[in-house]
């Protein structure tokens, strides 16, 4: 059985929290597909302020990460983090089994290592190791069910981290090892990191530097060198896919969008716009919305 799901054009870009959407830090659920068609929201374009760390056991899932499709088939892992807008798309005889953990849930390293590598794809394993994911969540599902265990949120807690440190390692084996990073590597990654959280607020390429503690001409040749492309390049296309997601997801007007991006120009603002995407706003809105 197969089920295409269409998505709608929300007046915003809905936020699920955890608190609000689940009432506690870890839950786990199995999303077969008839229990899918339960959740409409997984259909509509939306952010989450939590880890999502899917096993698909069988069937085949088409989602949509920020305007990037993904078709995974079989069986696979998948990891959405916190604030990527994302949308399930279509749905063939699929079974999934969801864990979703908040921040302050997840062990320290595994978050760190998650915020260096991410974004990232899905991920298809062996099966030897699909094997041990599978076991591992199976086991993270017996003991969420035990709440009369007296250390209960402690199992649970570590259970799920297990699981979580499991995925994780499997996507940074596809990373380049730390121990074997450049300088300059090093450097651009710092770099990332601190552009996801801090792109609104900061624009300036000398700012970045002052926080990475080095000079403007040294993290523009780090960054460069390391990915083709200059600072300004980087800090604009971050601004950019944010803009985009705003554009496509909320009604909100160029002038409102470039505010909550932090431009106070407006006509700067979409002239970079129009620069860096080929089109302007108005008509990347248009285009995508037809």
């Amino acid at each position: 059985m197969s089920r295409t799901i269409m998505s709608g054009n929300p007046n915003s870009i809905p936020l699920n929290t955890m608190a609000d959407t689940f009432g506690t830090g870890i839950f786990l659920e199995t999303a077969s597909l008839k229990e899918l068609e339960l959740y409409e929201q997984a259909t509509q374009a939306h952010r989450d302020d939590y880890h999502l760390f899917c096993v698909q056991e069988k069937g085949t899932t088409t989602f949509e990460i920020d305007f990037q499709r993904h078709q995974v088939a079989g069986a696979a892992v998948i990891y959405i983090q916190p604030n990527q807008v994302h949308r399930v798309i279509n749905l063939e005889k699929v079974n999934l089994r969801v864990l979703i953990i908040s921040h302050d849930n997840l062990n320290a390293d595994i978050l760190r290592i998650l915020q260096e590598i991410a974004p990232v794809k899905p991920l298809k394993l062996s099966k030897e190791t699909f094997d041990l994911v599978s076991e591992a969540i199976s086991l993270c599902f017996k003991f969420f069910e035990r709440k009369q265990e007296t250390l209960y949120q402690s199992i649970l807690k570590a259970s799920c981290n297990a699981l979580a440190a499991l995925i994780t390692s499997q996507y940074l084996a596809l990373a380049k090892p730390t121990e074997n990073l450049s300088r300059f590597e090093i450097i651009t990654k710092a770099f990332k990191s601190i552009l996801e959280r801090d792109f609104v607020l900061t624009k300036r390429p000398a700012d970045y530097a002052e926080k990475l503690k080095i000079s403007t001409v040294y993290l523009n040749e780090c960054v460069k060198k390391t990915t083709g492309q200059p600072l300004s390049y980087h800090i604009q296309q971050r601004i950019i896919l944010e803009a985009k997601r705003l554009l496509y997801h909320s009604n909100k007007s160029v002038k409102e969008i470039a505010f909550e991006l932090g431009y106070d120009d407006y006509p700067y603002f979409s002239r970079l716009f129009t620069k860096t995407v080929g089109m302007t706003a108005l008509s990347f809105r248009k285009k995508n919305l037809d």
